[in-house]
């Protein structure tokens, strides 16, 4: 019989920092309405694929859950077979949690809290959209630095901005504004990116103003201001000077919040542990990870690491230890992680640290077809991929839904799943031919092996529910949301105070800056 455990046993693990990986098996629709702090949300049609990078050691304490929709019984399984053994369901699932804690709407929470938390106790300085605009169009001496990702700064930004990531802030404002006099400004789309980044530069002690644009592009928006698209702007690479400026600065402020820096052997001593999980991160940019990183290191760049530490660290109470080479990002990285309640180090030198074999990608033992001819495709691709490209013909299945929705498919021939690689939908065909009586296949190596021209035009036999449509991205989002996308964020604070469980700790202001 499957092992069940409490809410109330499941937030101890939480408060008293012991390892606990939370799964919402929902799709990511129904999981931004409603979940608990620590929730990662992976569909059960993806746990093959999803859950090992998240939660990478197998005696790992995993814990999944649902709202009533039998997800859970059907996960356990699947999650005993991909070789974990402390496999637990949340007695009462979410509603039965609800009575126990606070439930939170949206993605990537625990981060956007914690920037609500930084900016209540630290009071970093922010200003209106309509102030901005003033000083954007009447001052020369402002730098106006994007803290995005570069993909969302081109999508839409506000005037004169530049793309900086906010990983990369500290280690490029040097050179950016190498006069005390510069103000800088920094947006994102919304609040956490741009209290986080402004919160920063002001950690680190540089001697310029630093302001956030408040609300981000959209206060911008809604304040009735145009946005620009398809800017290019991005810092270049720091000096020699820059970058020993900002890891004096960087090295300064990790050592004030008390950021542990360890050598290769004892990364490799933390490798040897079977009772902790640990993660290795490269908080470079992608292209730099790309280009050579220590064995064993994910790309995890600094700014979306600290914005969605979700999406990279599953295991609430694991290890983290960072990587760069310069001396500042990782540092930086650290002091919001370690303020967060994540026990992390940064690698002072990667020298010396043992090759490792990739983690192997999950690869399903079941026969393939190569052609899709005379059959039904039913495609359990994302429906924002499906909606990009898809196989001509094929149809949208939810993948949670798989079991329900197979059935309304036309035809009476075979039926052939995909999925982008072939992976997911390796995944469910067991599930598949269990609740139709029509051939089911597995397209070989799924769509991004299909040689044919793809299509767009749209056939849905699920409701397109997996996909949080983001009220901070793109440009063409309701006022309403957006404004009550601000007001949900304002009210975090409270929340996590009234939920009690979170670990968050800000640390004040440190010591003087001094020189480089």
């Amino acid at each position: 019989m499957t092992r069940t455990i409490t809410p109330a046993a499941l937030r101890a693990h939480w408060t008293q920092g012991h390892e606990i990986a939370l799964i919402d098996l929902r799709e990511e629709g129904p999981f931004a309405d409603g979940h608990p702090l620590f929730a990662l949300t992976i569909p059960v049609s993806e746990l093959e694929v999803a859950l090992p990078p998240l939660v990478p050691r197998r005696t790992t304490p995993v814990v999944v859950y649902d709202d009533g929709e039998g997800y859970a019984e059907r996960a356990v399984p699947r999650i005993n077979a991909l070789g974990y053994t402390d496999v637990a369901i949340l007695e009462g699932g979410l509603t039965a949690y609800a009575r126990e804690g606070e439930v939170y709407i949206d993605v990537n929470v625990p981060s956007k809290a914690f920037g609500e938390l930084v900016e209540s106790i630290r009071h970093t300085p922010s200003l209106p959209a309509e102030e901005v605009k003033k000083i954007i169009d009447g001052e020369r001496d402002v730098v106006v630095l994007d803290a995005r990702r570069y993909e969302e700064y081109n999508t839409m930004s506000i005037p004169r901005g530049q793309s900086v990531p906010g990983g990369e802030l500290v280690y490029r404002i040097n050179d950016i504004a190498p006069s005390p006099d510069t103000l800088v400004v920094v947006n994102c789309a919304g609040r956490t990116r741009s209290i986080i980044g402004t919160q920063s530069l002001i950690n680190a002690g540089i001697p310029n103003r630093v302001v956030a644009l408040r609300n981000g592009t959209i206060g911008w928006t809604l304040a009735g201001l145009s946005v620009e698209t398809s800017a290019t702007a991005r810092a270049s690479d720091p000096t020699e000077e820059g970058r020993a400026q900002a890891r004096a600065n960087a090295s300064r402020w990790a050592d004030h919040v008390g950021v542990p820096v360890v050598d290769a052997p004892t990364v490799e001593a933390w490798r040897a542990e079977e009772d902790r999980t640990l993660y290795l991160l490269d908080v470079r940019t992608p292209e730099e990870h790309a280009a050579g990183h220590p064995p064993g290191f994910v790309s995890a760049p600094g700014g979306q690491l600290v914005q969605a530490t979700d999406e990279w660290l599953g295991v609430r109470g694991a290890r983290t230890v960072l990587f760069d080479d310069d001396g500042v990002r990782a540092r930086m990285a650290a002091s919001w992680l370690r303020q967060m309640g994540w026990d992390v180090a940064v690698l002072r030198d990667a020298a010396g640290l043992s090759p490792v074999d990739p983690a192997p990608q999950w690869q399903a033992a079941v026969e393939t077809v190569a052609t899709v001819e005379g059959a039904t495709v039913a495609d359990l691709a994302r429906h924002a991929v499906y909606r990009k490209g898809h196989i001509p013909g094929a149809w949208f299945v939810s993948g949670p839904e798989l079991a329900r929705d197979i059935a309304s498919l036309p035809g009476d021939g075979p039926i052939v799943l995909t999925s982008p690689d072939g992976r997911v939908a390796a995944a469910n065909l067991a599930e598949a031919r269990a609740a139709t009586t029509r051939p089911v296949h597995v397209l070989a190596g799924g769509t991004a092996g299909w040689t044919g021209t793809l299509s767009t035009d749209l056939h849905e036999a699920s409701a397109p529910i997996d996909a949080y449509k983001r009220p901070y991205e793109g440009t063409d989002n309701a006022r309403e949301k957006m404004q009550a996308y601000i007001d949900w964020e304002l009210g975090l604070v409270a929340q996590l105070a009234n939920d009690g469980i979170s670990r968050f700790h800000v640390v004040r202001a440190g010591p003087a800056r001094g020189g480089a």
